[in-house]
């Protein structure tokens, strides 16, 4: 798999650094408030497991199955997922964790239906990767681990075709 990249942009060792950082932060902004984390699936799966394990409160998970690549390497723009089966979160503040922002569309629609829908009491994002670009869809993010410029990345959770995703590490994946 790893002749399959062009380049790697980091490695575990760099990323469990950066994950540290991101909980310290997300630790002392949640102290005390009743927060739900929902994960973004399939590509937040190796984030999530990794960055809660370093946040010593007391938290809800859920995860929320989304699609919007449908087998390519560009976003479709068209994004599915089913509020309906998460827990309520009326009483709650929400932190969603995700994979990467690229386009905007995925986590500017889901937080529009939380707004919408479920009213919780705050509604925070994380992600580990932010392409520089511009967002097709404007959303703001509160917790970045990563700016990268606007290639296809695998690895760490990423996938391209549902490959990648055990890579222990973030690469740009070579031109298919």
């Amino acid at each position: 798999m790893h002749r399959d990249l062009e380049k790697v942009l980091f490695q575990e060792a760099e990323i469990f650094a950066r994950l540290d950082v991101l909980a310290k932060e997300i630790t002392h902004d949640y102290q005390g408030l009743d927060l739900t984390v929902i994960a973004i699936l399939n590509g937040s799966l190796i984030f999530m497991a990794d960055l809660l394990r370093r946040i010593p409160l007391p938290l809800q998970l859920d995860c929320l199955r989304v699609r919007s690549y449908y087998g390519g390497t560009v976003t479709s723009g068209r994004v599915e997922f089913d509020l309906s089966a998460l827990p309520d979160l009326k009483e709650r503040h929400v932190l969603l964790l995700d994979d990467i922002l690229d386009s905007g569309h995925t986590l500017a629609a889901i937080i529009t239906a939380l707004q919408e829908k479920q009213t919780p009491l705050s509604v925070r994002s994380c992600v580990l990767l932010r392409k520089r670009r511009q967002r097709e869809r404007a959303v703001n993010v509160d917790y970045v681990g990563f700016d990268i410029e606007d290639e296809f990345v695998v690895g760490y959770g990423l996938d391209y075709e549902e490959g990648y995703r055990n890579l222990p590490l973030i690469g740009v994946l070579r031109s298919q």
